[in-house]
């Protein structure tokens, strides 16, 4: 696991930017795992920058790492209309390379598994962006999910619905349910760039990076990633105890592994 500390929320967003900037120059067809809430906005709005500088994302695929159960597509908050709002129309994703569970699906339990394979039928997730939860999940893999497990309904944490409850107008109004891709699903992608801002993700980020790997905590599941970064802000990276060797490593980087135009 590689340790990012940057200055700024928006130098964390830069950097993961150009992080996928550089992988899709590498690869135009990447299959991209898209992450929403606020930590990975700065990343989008960076990319559209990108786009506008003649970056092409046309042949990127892309597949959400949840959605709400019980919302409309069209509502607000649907991580569909979120998809389609911050990554397909800024930067020009074709709609149909953009798949989002469907959390609005007569059997959901089909919906998990039909989305399970479009995935595997589109080769694996090549790069899947991250944010991390202030319980320690990722996507909403809430704590005691399994390693193993793949996309599925699971029960929304009191604690991830109360973080959430700022997005919509009424508390009472955030989903309890959704559909998340599984912690294994998560750790078959190639590459995972995890970013966090803020003092309130740093308890999490700590137990994620230095603590043990337990259920307890979700994030933990990517000390077993063969290829994952954890890009932080000088607030997210603060309960953190190896702070020097990170940004010494960092520092010491080679030349050849450093992200162009980023660090």
């Amino acid at each position: 696991m590689e340790i990012v500390i940057l200055p700024t929320p928006a130098d964390v967003g830069r950097y993961a930017a150009r992080l996928v900037e550089a992988r899709v120059r590498a690869r135009p067809s990447l299959v991209w795992g898209l992450a929403t809430g606020s930590s990975p906005t700065a990343i989008y709005a960076e990319l559209a920058g990108a786009v506008a500088r003649g970056l092409d994302l046309t042949g990127v695929r892309g597949f959400a790492l949840d959605e709400y159960v019980g919302i409309s597509e069209t509502h607000p908050e649907s991580y569909a209309r979120v998809i389609r709002s911050q990554v397909v129309e800024p930067l020009g994703l074709r709609p149909e390379n953009a798949r989002v569970p469907d959390g609005r699906a007569a059997d959901l339990e089909q919906a998990a598994r039909d989305y399970e394979r479009a995935i595997a039928d589109a080769g694996g997730i090549d790069l899947q962006i991250l944010g991390i939860g202030s319980n320690g999940h990722i996507g909403f893999n809430e704590p005691t999910s399994s390693f193993a497990s793949r996309t599925r309904l699971k029960t929304l944490a009191p604690q991830t619905r109360a973080d959430n409850a700022r997005f919509f107008d009424d508390p009472a109004d955030v989903p309890t349910h959704c559909l998340t891709q599984g912690l294994g699903t998560i750790l078959e992608s190639r590459e995972a760039v995890l970013v966090a801002q803020g003092e309130a993700k740093a308890r999490a980020v700590a137990a994620m990076v230095e603590g043990p790997v337990s259920a307890m905590c979700p994030g933990s599941v990517l000390q077993f990633h063969p290829r994952a970064v954890v890009v932080l802000d000088e607030a997210a990276a603060s309960a953190l105890t190896l702070t020097d060797y990170y940004r010494h490593t960092f520092a010491n980087k080679p030349v050849w592994q450093r992200v162009p135009d980023a660090d």
